[in-house]
């Protein structure tokens, strides 16, 4: 008798190890409304975290949904939820009649449909082949989209095994166990970009007051976040973002306050970018003739397309806040007064983000030489320092968070403008409520290296200690509204 090939072994071992897992999961599903133990902590603490990461109204895609319990609580405006358990399924269906669930295979399955959110929570792990359900999810993606996924670390395996005899957790089948490595690497061969990667979750057991201490604060600390439960992904599709000859256009907001020697270098400097530019000038009471002068240039070079707005309040990001409502362009740019960097720089942000090399492009002045007088010593390590503590705030590296040139789409910054609410208006700079509100989003931030030049006219509007203590003060804040959630 012929013995079977590779090939029939390798489809005889797929076909038992999913039968397998379908029986399992139907098994736990007829045993959910009894079911005692101490997964409700866990599942808890996920669904916060989700929460905080996926805004209400977003349309939103779970693979392995279970009876769909997360994927309601983020209150979606589009909801599918994709399992291959029929019991599950049917759960699901009688819990949330509004949202619409499919018995199907994560590796095969097909959707008509594009998402802003897909979510494979503690699915990974029970998959036959990762990197086919990752080639498959590509298909419901657009640029757009942000994939966020989370898995057991290997290092819980003894804990959750004997957790599981002990009928305190629900048991799993044997998992294949991948580590973040592996996961970002089956992601980049399907397609998709590693935004960021963190660990939470250190005490998934209902202790009161214990249990949020350690799964808020203790986690996100050196050492104990080396033991944690779950590994989290954010990660966005790569090869889906417009070419460099596809032309956007562009809003260039300048806020001005008394550098009316500088305003008619911005008109003659700026260069054209994209199918248009718009110069927007938010001038903010100034002591000198800089209203009159933009206006005079305004009108003078209206091939430039200038247009004079004049800020009701106080404070930097008060006039960016004003100047980024009244844009017209795809993509919006910040171009401080003073000229320290400089207008001719502009194309390397504008290049940057079209090619889809990230989505909030973050001027850097701490990587080249600086010309004597452009930063003071204290304030190049304050620069430093804070660049710092907001890298470790944010997940993603941040080497200057005070640059004033910051660049992103339109239509993310209406995203952070719609949650502002989260953060509260208590920046008055616009580079934090900026950063902040791209963190939160998911958008992939890159840091772009300029020169920075000293002034050549006026004098700078910032006073270090004062708005170094506000800074700090901010630091805190973010921790609470970002890390310690």
């Amino acid at each position: 008798m012929d013995q079977p090939d590779e090939h029939d072994q390798q489809n005889s071992w797929k076909t038992t190890y999913q039968r397998e897992r379908l029986a399992h999961w139907n098994a736990i599903a007829l045993k959910m409304d009894t079911w005692s133990g101490w997964g409700g902590s866990y599942h808890k603490r996920l669904s916060q975290i989700y929460r905080f990461l996926v805004p209400p109204g977003q349309r939103v895609l779970e693979i392995g949904c279970g009876q769909g319990d997360l994927l309601a609580s983020l209150e979606p405006s589009e909801g599918i939820g994709v399992d291959f358990s029929p019991e599950m399924i049917c759960r699901a269906r009688k819990r949330y009649p509004q949202m619409r669930f499919i018995e199907a295979d994560a590796h095969e399955f097909s959707l008509d449909d594009k998402f802003d959110i897909i979510i494979l929570s503690d699915l990974i792990n029970d998959l036959w082949d990762v990197q086919k359900v990752f080639q498959n999810l590509s298909y419901f993606a657009n640029a757009n989209t942000r994939l966020i996924l989370n898995s057991y670390s290997r290092l819980w395996h003894i804990p959750l095994m004997l957790a599981a005899r002990l009928g305190l957790v629900k048991p799993n089948l044997i998992q294949n166990w991948l580590t973040v490595e592996d996961i970002a690497g089956l992601l980049k061969l399907s397609g998709f970009e590693v935004i960021r990667s963190w660990q939470d979750v250190l005490l998934p057991l209902p202790i009161p007051l214990l249990n949020e201490f350690s799964n808020r604060v203790l986690v996100k600390l050196w050492p104990f976040h080396q033991l944690a439960l779950t590994n989290f992904i954010l990660a966005r599709p790569q090869g889906q973002y417009p070419t460099r000859d596809e032309e956007r256009s562009v809003s260039i907001i300048i806020p001005a306050r008394n550098e009316a020697g500088n305003i008619p270098h911005i008109f003659d400097r700026v260069p054209e970018m994209g199918s248009s530019t718009e110069l927007l000038f938010v001038e903010g009471n100034s002591t000198d003739d800089t209203y009159a002068i933009i206006e005079q240039l305004t009108a003078a070079q209206p091939e430039r397309r200038g247009k004079m707005l004049k800020q009701k309040g106080i404070g930097k990001g008060d006039a960016v806040r004003l100047g980024f409502e009244q844009a017209r362009g795809d993509i919006l740019m910040i171009l401080d007064a003073d000229l320290t960097v400089l207008p001719e720089d502009l194309p390397r942000f504008y290049t940057a983000i079209v090619t889809g090399k990230g989505e909030f492009i973050n001027g850097v002045r701490l990587v080249y030489p600086m010309q004597k007088e452009a930063m003071r010593y204290f304030n190049l390590i304050g620069n430093k320092f804070f660049s710092l503590a907001f890298s470790w705030l944010l997940g993603q590296p941040i080497k200057d968070t005070l640059c004033g040139t910051k660049v992103l789409w339109k239509c993310d910054y209406d995203k952070i403008a719609a949650n502002r609410a989260y953060f509260g208006d208590f920046d008055p700079f616009g580079d934090f409520d900026l950063l902040f509100g791209a963190a939160r989003l998911g958008l992939k931030i890159i840091d772009l290296p300029i020169r920075y030049h000293e002034r050549t006219y006026g004098t700078t509007n910032i006073q270090r200690w004062k708005h170094g203590v506000l800074l700090l003060k901010m630091v805190l804040f973010a921790a609470l509204r970002i890390k310690f959630i």
